[in-house]
């Protein structure tokens, strides 16, 4: 009696509400939506997660022309040596080196002594050679002897305006306060940078500026500004009519270039860094970084090193369309993973998030803290914590932090859009709450959770540019390349690849709505 009784109760509310005549086509059509929406996401190539480098050995790079000639002398010697080996190009300042290179994402790179001593060791007094190396072998690093030059610090100058303020030496740029300088971000923060240098020589000037090394010569060159730091090794100085201001104290050290290496590296790959000892005058440097400038292309200057022409078998396996296929392959790892984790952590917080409270509140607070937190600082502040680092780990965790807040919100106010009637249709189904949520709910908010992945889908492959500032590559590495080069060429060969995917991923994107989205609920 008592199941003829709910029967015929049913019966007459599925009679006198319409919206309970839809619940039979929800049966029918969103029965399946919900496992077939998160299989398609987990279809991620395994590609995607594998950030282990093929090469045995991966050499680093600092930010700077000469850095990026000497990385790549060093894999061409590796591999003439038959060990595999990779070139991470540009990933930054010292300390982000040195640091890659003691937590073993890098096996060797590029570095000078009076840098080493200054910055690395942190010593207030001159080092010998051998007293560098006896501190780095405590260390685990092993470093090379000179290779030849010593590319010291110098302030810089347009000749004609050096020529007609008098100025010879730094002493004398204390009598022009005026004297607009601008200066590398890491030289304003080095010990053997600007602040002791003021100090040192009573420097009144204030109009001090952060400026990109290879930019500060263009704005040297257009009256930007009046003064700039510079390598005695770069061939802009020349090139550009610059003159070297004399360091009439002796402030800076010698920076003999050399090669830092893991100890632990593979000992042939050790004893072929070690034939470049001594090898590379400053005349030759200079010229091979005049290469490298000219052609836009420090692969060509380390053909001249080692006298290849341009056309030899090394330049041809590192041509454009393969150079392009390794900047967008790595592009994908690092957008398509961080995706994927965006989206697995990021509609369950969102569901947690549409019920309100103090725990909706935090989630989307915490989602859009991150959001504000600039992408070179979250860069920054990931790399010092254990388990990250100068790797494709941090990359992807920043780009996941940052794909959160369009995923959260949109899963959360997808589902608290849904209207009051079709919740009490649900339950007057009789299904769990867990069912409702599965059967019903998401599917219903699917167009709002879409969006909200697109939109992080769009913003990680524009963001992901940047990971190629700590070394994880992407369509980044020929952007900065061409930065430091101030060659446009260079940039837009990653710009517009980076746009074209942007623009590919939104269309997979509008694709996916016909196929995951209820047709009933599409636009």
């Amino acid at each position: 009696m008592n199941r003829i009784r709910k029967a015929g109760k049913q019966e007459r509310f599925e009679s006198g509400n319409p919206e309970s005549r839809k619940s039979k086509q929800f049966r029918r059509f969103l029965v399946f939506w919900p496992p077939d929406f998160f299989l398609i996401f987990s279809f991620v190539p395994a590609f995607l997660i594998n950030s282990s480098s093929a090469a045995d050995v991966v050499i680093g790079s600092k930010k700077f022309t000469e850095s990026y000639v000497l990385g790549e002398i060093a894999k061409r010697t590796l591999t003439d040596a038959g060990i595999p080996a990779e070139h991470r190009q540009g990933m930054g300042g010292t300390i982000i080196l040195w640091e890659a290179l003691r937590g073993g994402q890098i096996d060797a790179y590029p570095e000078y002594a009076g840098t080493i001593a200054t910055e690395i060791l942190k010593s207030d007094s001159t080092l010998s050679l051998d007293q560098i190396r006896n501190s780095l072998e405590k260390l685990g690093v092993g470093m090379t002897v000179p290779l030849g030059f010593n590319n010291t610090y110098a302030l810089v100058m347009r000749r004609s305006e050096a020529q007609r303020l008098g100025i010879r030496a730094i002493s004398d740029l204390r009598k022009y306060p005026d004297l607009k300088i601008g200066l590398t971000h890491e030289f304003l923060e080095r010990q053997d940078g600007w602040r002791p240098l003021r100090e040192r020589y009573g420097l009144p000037q204030q109009n001090i500026i952060g400026i990109d090394h290879a930019l500060g010569y263009s704005a040297l060159a257009n009256g930007s500004i009046d003064v700039k730091d510079a390598y005695s090794t770069d061939a802009k100085i020349e090139e550009n009519d610059l003159v070297v201001i004399e360091d009439d104290l002796q402030f800076f050290p010698k920076y003999e270039a050399v090669f830092l290496f893991r100890s632990s590296t593979r000992v042939d790959a050790i004893a072929a860094l070690r034939r470049l000892e001594g090898t590379l005058d400053q005349t030759r440097m200079v010229r091979l970084n005049a290469e490298a400038e000219r052609t836009k292309n420090y692969a060509r200057a380390a053909d001249l090193y080692f006298e290849r022409s341009a056309g030899s078998p090394h330049a041809l396996n590192d041509s454009f369309p393969r150079k392009l296929a390794r900047w967008t392959l790595r592009h994908l790892q690092l957008a398509g993973f961080s995706l994927l984790l965006s989206v697995m952590v990021g509609i369950p917080l969102g569901i947690v998030a549409s019920r309100g409270g103090a725990v909706g509140h935090v989630i989307l607070g915490f989602a859009g803290v991150v959001q504000t937190i600039p992408s070179l600082a979250l860069l920054a502040l990931l790399v010092p914590l254990p388990f990250f680092g100068i790797s494709l780990r941090t990359a992807v965790a920043a780009l996941f932090l940052y794909g959160l807040l369009p995923i959260v919100r949109n899963t959360a106010t997808g589902l608290q859009d849904i209207p009051r009637a079709l919740r009490e249709s649900a339950v007057a189904l009789g299904l769990s709450p867990i069912a409702r949520l599965w059967k019903i709910y998401l599917p219903i908010a699917s167009r709002s959770i879409l969006s909200g992945i697109k939109t992080s889908a769009v913003i990680n492959i524009g963001t992901a540019t940047l990971a190629a500032l700590i070394g994880a590559g992407g369509l980044g590495e020929p952007i900065i390349s061409g930065l430091n080069l101030n060659d446009h060429v260079t940039i837009l060969e990653g710009a517009i690849p980076a746009a074209v995917l942007a623009l590919l991923v939104q269309w997979c994107f509008d694709l996916l709505d016909h196929v995951l989205i209820p047709k009933g609920l599409r636009l």
